[in-house]
């Protein structure tokens, strides 16, 4: 049996991720200034970031 073309990764452009794991939303925090780890920053209730990967 094959496989829709419309399941096959061509190699192309990648679809546009909705959501950012919590590693990657505290590295744009980070980079904006939200974020220092000298403060003790907690893990949860973290802000929303836009995702522009």
């Amino acid at each position: 049996m094959t496989m829709h073309g419309s399941f096959a990764s061509k190699g192309g452009f990648a679809k546009k991720r909705n959501v950012l794991t919590r590693i990657e939303r505290i590295e744009k925090l980070k980079g904006k200034g939200l974020w220092s780890d000298a403060k003790k920053s907690s893990i949860f209730n973290l802000p929303k970031v836009r995702t522009d990967v």
